[in-house]
C-alpha cells in the first residue's frame, strides 16, 4: 500500500490550520480547548497510577499535550512526532525551555517509550478510499504497539455519530471492530471509552 500522497494531503491540511490559527486548538483542527483537554484526559488514562514515565505523542501537533502533563503533575520525558515539519518546529519553539521535551518529524527516529498516545491522527481522510484508510489505520496501530512498552491509547471519530453531522472527508470508525482487533493482536487488556460526550471514542491498550 502506498499512502504517501494522501498523507501528504493530510500534512498540508494541518500545516495550513497551524498557519491560520496558530498554537490554539483550532490550529490542530479541534473545536475548543475544553474538548481538547477532555481528549487528553481520556488518552492519559493509559498511564494508570504511574506518575513518572516516558511518553510518545504520535501526531503531536505543536505539543499541547505537554501542558496537560504539567498541570496534572506528571514527571515525564516527552517525545512528540508529527508529519508536519512546521508543527514540529513550532513545538520546538514553544517548549524550547523544557529539557524533558523533544520533537521529531521522522518516524524512524522514534524509540520505544513507556506509553504512546495518538489524538486525532485517523480523522481526516481528504478523499482517500475507506478501504485504503482502514489499512493505514491498522498499520499505524501496529506501529503504536511497537513503540509502546507499557501501553498505548488512541482516539477515533465514531460511526455512532449523528448521521446529519457526519462529513464525507472524515473517517468514522467502528469501535467494536477496533476493540476486537486490539484484543486479538496486541493485548488481553483493552478498554473502550465511549462515554465522554464527544462524537468519538478512545481505546486504551495495556501491555
Amino acid at each position: 500500500m502506498h499512502l504517501e500522497s494522501p498523507l501528504g494531503k493530510v500534512r498540508d491540511y494541518y500545516t495550513c490550520k497551524l498557519a491560520e490559527h496558530g498554537t490554539t486548538p483550532a490550529g490542530v483542527d479541534w473545536n475548543s480547548s475544553d474538548s481538547q483537554r477532555l481528549r487528553f484526559e481520556q488518552l492519559l488514562k493509559v498511564c494508570g497510577a504511574k506518575r513518572e514515565f516516558t511518553i510518545t505523542d504520535y501526531g503531536a501537533g505543536y505539543g499541547a499535550l505537554i501542558d496537560t502533563l504539567v498541570e496534572k503533575g506528571y514527571r515525564f520525558q516527552y517525545r512528540g512526532f508529527d508529519i508536519s515539519r512546521e508543527m514540529v518546529e513550532t513545538g520546538r519553539s514553544c517548549y524550547a525551555q523544557r529539557a524533558d521535551c523533544e520533537f521529531v518529524a521522522v518516524d524512524a527516529e522514534l524509540v520505544p517509550t513507556d506509553f504512546v498516545v495518538a489524538s486525532g491522527i485517523f480523522n481526516v481522510t481528504l478523499g482517500t478510499s475507506l478501504a485504503e484508510w482502514k489499512k493505514y489505520v491498522l498499520q499505524t496501530l501496529a506501529r503504536l504497539n511497537e513503540l509502546a512498552l507499557s501501553g498505548f491509547a488512541f482516539n477515533v471519530l465514531t460511526k455512532y455519530s449523528d448521521p446529519e453531522r457526519m462529513r464525507p472527508d472524515l473517517y468514522y470508525a467502528d469501535p467494536c471492530f477496533l476493540f476486537d482487533h486490539c484484543k486479538r493482536n496486541f493485548s488481553r487488556n483493552v478498554a473502550l471509552l465511549h462515554d465522554y460526550e464527544l462524537y468519538e471514542f478512545t481505546m486504551i491498550v495495556r501491555k
